[in-house]
């Protein structure tokens, strides 16, 4: 076959998405299906294959490996298709819009459900916040969006269910909007606007109405391109140190030693370890997840996970960082407190009644 055929027949190809979406996607579904069918199998043979005992602590960690990257890869990548091609219609734009002149209450509650569906991490917490304040949006529901865009996500949900079942997924949805609406409203009856950059609280306030425009199959398609392109490119690496350090507690940690430091009969101080621990590092739900998956594997207690997991998620160092550039210390102190409360008082009690 010629250069020229050859370049011809490339160019064809990439005209596909655009001419036939409907057909790309049919296409593109099914030929994922078949693979993550036979990523199970695939992944035994493989490990199979390597030069170690069968038997050990190595292998099971190695399949563990192989089997669980490719796993959360591949569904991050569909969800965060699917989700950029839902998400052209809710532009940053569009939230605010949606958010301006909501009462608290009623606001928080719709505050917390946005923030489900929209595709906003701690990386956009600065340009979130600032457009927020801008149009006018009320500080306390502001707080519920933030809290609980990073952290009850669509991303988080979708892996928690295919990983660990639907009832955890069910369970860290309901607990999470709690947290975001609780602590929004909290943030917002305590007046705190004081406590906003100086700069940021005189920003000339902007209309937050936005004109409506329509967008065919194809555009949407190439949102879900760009989304995938944009997230997975930044959070892939996690992903994979994710699935590593689970495929370590898999293979080397005794059962029995994670149910003594994490379970359900382990110390009162077990759950605020957990949140301590979990507070400096830097991950998202991909990365942590498999972590997750493995602690609880492994006996660790539902409650003392999903705190680690929603400390990890929504108190990250490096977001108190991004959003020091737009609140001052006290009010930053305050948003800690309130979302760790309550990240606390939920660990606690499932685990007392779990």
């Amino acid at each position: 076959m010629s250069h020229a055929v050859q370049s011809a027949s490339l160019s064809a190809l990439k005209m596909v998405p655009d001419r036939y979406p409907r057909l790309f996607l049919l296409i593109a579904a099914l030929l994922w299906g078949v693979v993550y069918a036979n990523l199970a199998g695939g992944a035994a043979a493989l490990t199979a294959l390597l030069p170690v005992d069968q038997q050990s602590h190595l292998a099971g960690s190695l399949q563990f490996l192989i089997y669980e990257a490719p796993k959360v890869l591949m569904l991050l990548t569909a969800v965060v298709m699917v989700m950029g091609m839902i998400n052209s219609w809710f532009t940053p734009e569009r939230t605010r819009s949606l958010l301006a002149g909501k009462r608290e209450g009623v606001g928080n509650i719709m505050a917390a459900l946005l923030g489900i569906v929209t595709p906003f991490c701690s990386c956009s917490a600065v340009p979130l916040f600032i457009g927020f304040v801008q149009a006018g949006v009320p500080l306390g529901i502001t707080f519920s969006f933030l809290v609980a865009a990073p952290m009850v996500n669509e991303v988080a949900l979708t892996l928690l269910f295919a990983l660990v079942g639907w009832k955890v997924a069910l369970l860290y949805l309901g607990l999470g909007l709690s947290i975001a609406i609780v602590a929004g409203w909290v943030i917002g009856r305590l007046k705190m606007e004081a406590y906003l950059e100086d700069w940021v609280r005189d920003m000339a306030k902007v209309d937050p109405a936005v004109k409506t425009v329509s967008i065919n199959m194809a555009d949407r398609l190439h949102a879900g391109f760009n989304a995938v392109k944009e997230i997975v490119g930044r959070v892939w690496l996690y992903v994979v140190i994710g699935v590593a350090i689970g495929a370590g507690i898999h293979g080397y940690v005794p059962q029995d030693y994670m149910a003594g430091l994490m379970g359900k009969d382990a110390a009162w101080w077990s759950v605020p370890a957990a949140i301590l621990i979990g507070v400096p590092m830097y991950s998202n739900a991909a990365g942590i997840i498999p972590v997750v998956e493995a602690l609880l594997a492994k006996g660790a207690a539902l409650g003392t996970v999903l705190a680690f997991m929603m400390s990890v998620i929504a108190l990250s160092f490096p977001e108190m960082v991004i959003l020091r550039k737009v609140l001052k210390m006290r009010l930053i102190a305050v948003f800690v407190g309130v979302v760790a409360g309550g990240i606390l008082t939920v660990g606690l009690i499932f685990n007392l009644l779990l």
